[in-house]
């Protein structure tokens, strides 16, 4: 992981590597919040209370990664949100599909509604969101699965409602304007320790989830740790794996070149990149 100072590194926290929320998930958890974000989204409806929703977030079921997916039914409704970073890709349609298809599987197992049945099954109505933290640019306020995938020929549809900001002070606007902070500390003081505390500190004097974050400052800051953590090891991976690739080129180039016979190994070497000792290697190699 990019580090601060060598006192940062070592003063750090131990990364709690069973962690498998996101500050999204995390924050909704809280039935004080959940009930906030459907107010968010139904504004109309002035009573329902903690007691009328029943979050139904699955288990982490489609990937072993860190997860920022939600569902939670009030009355005849099923809602489900999924969290989009800063990568747009029309492929979230797909997800939440699939995250509401295992949520009716599971609602009709928990009230014993059998699907091969002649009864018809009584579901929650669905309404499906995704709030995308990421620039918006020209992207859309609703995706279609057909339209999307089909080009609109298709007999089968879901329409997904993309949120970019909230309104002004509700917890959607808060939670974007939480990412956003992320981000600016992540550019000034890249994925460490630092960065984290000063999104917290930032959050809570401009009274941004103020309230949740002060309550909640040790996990999210072990939450926030731990994602930098895995994002930098997969880094770390990626770019082992383009120096491996780049590696495996330039010493087939060296090859073809040798077998030529019409460079010099001290050549060669600078051609590709190689050192001379690797290219003599190489030369020995072919000579076997």
């Amino acid at each position: 992981m990019a580090r601060g100072t060598d006192t940062e590194s070592i003063n750090a926290p131990t990364i709690k590597r069973n962690i498998k929320d996101s500050v999204f998930t995390n924050l909704f958890a809280d039935k004080r919040n959940l009930v906030r974000l459907y107010r968010a989204l139904h504004p109309e409806d002035k009573e329902t209370e903690e007691k009328d929703i029943e979050n139904v977030t699955l288990n982490n079921i489609f990937t072993d990664k860190r997860y920022n997916d939600l569902g939670f039914r009030v009355g005849d409704r099923v809602l489900v949100l999924l969290e989009a970073q800063s990568t747009w890709t029309v492929n979230i349609v797909l997800r939440i599909m699939m995250y509401l298809m295992q949520t009716y599987n599971d609602y009709c197992t928990e009230n014993g509604i059998d699907l091969y049945g002649s009864k018809k099954a009584s579901l929650p109505k669905p309404e499906l969101y995704v709030i995308f933290t990421g620039e918006r640019k020209n992207h859309p306020e609703v995706l279609s699965l057909k339209d999307e995938f089909w080009g609109g020929d298709a007999e089968v549809d879901a329409r997904v409602r993309v949120i970019y900001d909230g309104q002004p002070g509700d917890i959607i606007n808060q939670y974007v304007a939480f990412t956003r902070v992320a981000n600016d500390q992540i550019k000034k003081y890249g994925r460490t320790q630092k960065a984290a505390q000063e999104t917290i500190r930032i959050c809570v004097n401009e009274d941004v989830l103020a309230d949740y974050l002060k309550e909640k400052e040790v996990e999210v800051m072990d939450i926030m740790t731990a994602l930098f953590d895995e994002e930098e090891v997969t880094r770390r991976f990626l770019a082992s794996k383009e120096r491996e690739i780049a590696e495996e080129k330039a010493e087939e180039i060296a090859r073809q070149l040798l077998n030529k016979g019409k460079m010099s190994v001290e050549d060669i070497a600078d051609c590709t990149g190689l050192s001379v000792q690797e290219v003599e290697k190489i030369a020995n190699l072919e000579l076997v």
